[in-house]
């Protein structure tokens, strides 16, 4: 037979080829389990027959409210069963879901709801304040819901109608609108911003879903976990944990505020047996098992990213009960497709040294089709020596589409043909990379995202300000907060550092704003750009990173 033959009477069709899309996950789980627990929030359980209903009834409201296809709806809640239904009812109306950090501020919310072109939003009223004063901002303003959460701070109420109300509304039998191509845009999330304003990135219906498997099978999950949400969902779509704790018929234990003692309640009372955490969850509950000692009853897994978690927090974890698993990701490719997989040989070793090894960001998942640290121009690959620094660079089918009514960013992202993270990493002989600082000014701070350039055009903004540069400063609770450099204008009174951090803090969300302010001139080169690198050196980054991980190279 000749090659030939294969390319006659083989062609895609109904029955052999559909779009692929996360959203399928949540038919199949309510089918085959539709009375197990779906969603646990306080006293309220929820089954999987109930949270079906209540998506499809979402997206069917959401049409007869005049959302089109490609429109943009977007949410701000915390990790709530209204945030975790518009994972699934959202793109079931055919629309694009922009989930939004709460923790922003005014201004922060007004710009995405711009630039997304937001046509409706839910609030939870918690937050209504902030969005109210956003919504000042904006022209034509969305469509507003309330969300009432039955454990939420009462807030004003903003919206046209509220959640349960809209749902009220909806068909629960109606079909959903499905993607007719997999190269459809599913969800907006925004990056913290690197050079001002955030950029939007576009995941696919097809990478979400690869995702989803990827995070499945390289943890990897069990049958039916029970998940405790202490990642925000407004994360990256919580690293695609939404739809995969669905697709392994789990049970979402939601969880509106990190606190140690709740979340340690929660494994208890709820049977966790997973959860994702930035590394300062990690140290928060290291430190309250310090004060009153308690002892899972079971081994608890937990993933763990955003910044290089410290060994001493790792090896603490392990004492209490936790099996921590360390992960690479970043928002462009919807979750964490690098993690640091174990090893067998490791358990020989002692518990410092697994800690030391285990905080390394590690190796491509199976999921990733390729992964290389090399030289950002010439795209030529790093020696595994443990010195020589280069950029994570990533090829895969959970790469995003692009970003957002901005073509520049999205060219230089994709220069070369490959995603570049603008993480700068060193690669030891046995192949697990480690990150050893960032090429892009952000600041990772207990695992959100900071622009060290938002940070400085508020600076700039105080009276007297000649220059002000911004750097991350290690700190053993949030494992980076910002340390802004400030040189004043000649012949200028002092300025005090209380002040003018009360000033940023005012203009920024809080979390944002500086914790250590240090007045004198700043070094610069000859042509006047200031010299970062002598900052960081100052701020004490490298010197502390290193004593908190024991893990990098001098």
């Amino acid at each position: 037979m000749s090659a030939s033959a294969y390319a006659h009477d083989l062609d895609k069709n109904a029955a052999n080829y559909l779009p692929l899309t996360p959203l399928g996950f949540l038919d199949r789980t309510a089918e085959v389990y539709p009375a197990r627990t779906a969603i646990v929030h306080g006293a309220l359980r929820q089954s999987w027959a109930d949270t079906r209903q209540r998506c499809y009834r979402l997206a069917s409201a959401l049409v007869k409210r005049g959302i089109k296809a490609g429109d943009t709806v977007s949410i701000i809640a915390p990790n709530t069963p209204a945030m975790l239904e518009a994972h699934f009812g959202v793109p079931l109306s055919g629309a694009v879901l922009n989930t939004i950090n709460c923790r922003l501020d005014a201004d922060g919310i007004a710009f995405i709801l711009r630039h997304g072109e937001c046509k409706l939003l839910m609030v939870d009223r918690e937050f209504s304040a902030v969005v109210a004063a956003a919504l000042e901002g904006i022209a034509e303003r969305p469509q507003v819901i309330d969300i009432n959460d039955h454990l939420a701070p009462v807030g004003p109420a903003i919206g046209q109608t509220d959640y349960e109300s809209l749902l009220n509304t909806g068909d629960a039998d109606f079909p959903g609108i499905w993607p007719r191509d997999e190269w459809s845009p599913i969800a907006l999330n925004y990056t913290s911003g690197t050079t001002g304003d955030p950029k939007g990135v576009v995941p696919s219906h097809r990478g979400t879903y690869l995702m989803s498997l990827l995070q499945m099978t390289n943890w990897p999950l069990p049958h039916a976990p029970v998940y405790l949400w202490t990642l925000p969902m407004f994360h990256a779509n919580g690293w695609c944990f939404t739809w995969a704790i669905t697709a392994a018929a789990g049970t979402h234990v939601c969880l509106r505020k990190v606190i140690p003692e709740d979340i340690f309640a929660a494994i208890e009372q709820h049977q966790v047996d997973h959860f994702c955490a930035a590394p300062i969850v990690l140290a928060t509950l290291a430190n309250a098992a310090n004060a009153a000692a308690p002892i899972l009853q079971r081994r608890v897994r937990v993933l763990t990213a955003g910044s290089p978690p410290p060994a001493t927090v790792l090896a603490a974890m392990d004492k209490l009960g936790f099996e921590v698993n360390h992960v690479f990701g970043i928002t462009e490719v919807s979750g964490t497709p690098v993690s640091c997989a174990d090893q067998q040989a490791w358990q020989d070793l002692a518990a410092d040294e697994q800690a030391r090894i285990k905080a390394r960001q590690g190796v491509r998942a199976a999921g990733l089709e390729h992964l290389r640290v090399a030289d950002a121009d010439t795209l030529a690959a790093v020696c595994n020596n443990g010195a020589e620094a280069g950029e994570i660079l990533l090829r895969g089918n959970t790469v995003m589409m692009g970003y957002l009514k901005n073509p520049a960013a999205t060219a230089a992202a994709f220069a070369g043909g490959w995603f570049h993270t603008g993480d700068v990493a060193v690669v030891h002989v046995d192949g697990y990379l480690q990150i050893t600082d960032r090429a892009k000014d952000i600041i990772i701070s207990g695992g959100e995202n900071i622009s060290s350039v938002e940070v400085e055009e508020v600076l700039y903004r105080y009276p007297g300000v000649l220059t002000a540069a911004v750097v991350a400063q290690p700190d053993e609770k949030w494992g980076e907060v910002p340390c802004a450099f400030v040189e004043l204008k000649p012949d200028m009174p002092p300025i005090s550092e209380a002040e003018m951090i009360a000033f940023c803090r005012d203009r920024l969300a809080h979390f944002k704003a500086p914790r250590r302010i240090v007045f004198g001139a700043l070094p610069k080169t000859a042509t006047g750009k200031i010299q970062k690198f002598i900052l960081r050196k100052q701020a004490g980054s490298r010197d502390a990173i290193t004593k908190l991980s024991g893990n990098l190279p001098a």
